[in-house]
């Protein structure tokens, strides 16, 4: 599903995100990034999201390589992946199920079929009984169910999450955790960086990173 070969990431001649990375993640694995902050893990998110591009190496995603993607088809490579992101970006001035609708309605979706699939996933992630309410209303943790929610509607078959706990309290944490191993028990692939050591204690697989570089993987 994603494999990283030599992949190097420089900003400017002075800064080194990324070093010499190869790793493979197989479809439907559950996978946790491992690393201080600077140590490269919202870099190397963003190059499967084709956020950013490598300076050396490839980047495999379902069999696309990411620098050779067009910027017109970089749309079409994130309709399979879901993003989620510490900073929810939920827009403040509608419903959390209209925010959880946005991405299915601006790939064309009818509002019936897009209504009854944000419901659906805010289901999931056990919110549906708030689905009127504006997002400054809900909690930190509660926020971050939404954005995951959100990022889950389209069906992707590609969770990327970056620190999806960070500054939760431990109820919470749990909560978002569990949703995102709910959409790894039916087969969609999930990478998940974190400082959460209880989380990580608990991970099949751990891909450690340390100043940009490739440090142990379990």
């Amino acid at each position: 599903m994603i494999e990283f070969r030599n992949v190097s990431k420089h900003y400017g001649a002075d800064t080194t995100a990324l070093r010499d990375i190869s790793l493979t993640v197989a479809k439907g694995e559950l996978v946790f990034l491992a690393g201080p902050s600077g140590a490269g893990k919202s870099t190397l998110l963003k190059m499967i999201a084709a956020m950013e591009r490598p300076s050396a190496g490839q980047v495999i995603v379902n069999g696309q390589d990411i620098a050779r993607i067009k910027p017109a088809a970089v749309p079409f490579l994130r309709r399979n992946l879901g993003l989620i992101f510490q900073q929810q970006r939920l827009l403040t001035d509608r419903s959390i199920l209209a925010n959880v609708m946005l991405p299915l309605l601006v790939t064309g979706a009818s509002r019936a079929q897009a209504e009854q699939r944000a419901r659906a996933a805010l289901d999931k992630v056990g919110l549906l009984e708030r689905a009127d309410a504006q997002p400054l209303a809900l909690s930190g943790g509660e926020q971050q169910r939404v954005s995951i929610a959100r990022a889950i509607v389209n069906r992707p078959q590609v969770i990327l999450a970056d620190e999806p706990t960070a500054n939760l309290d431990r109820a919470s944490a749990d909560k978002v955790l569990d949703a995102l191993k709910a959409f790894h028990s039916v087969g969609v692939t999930c990478l998940i960086s974190s400082h959460d050591e209880q989380m990580l204690d608990a991970a099949a697989r751990v891909i450690h990173l340390k100043q940009g570089q490739l440090e142990v993987a379990a």
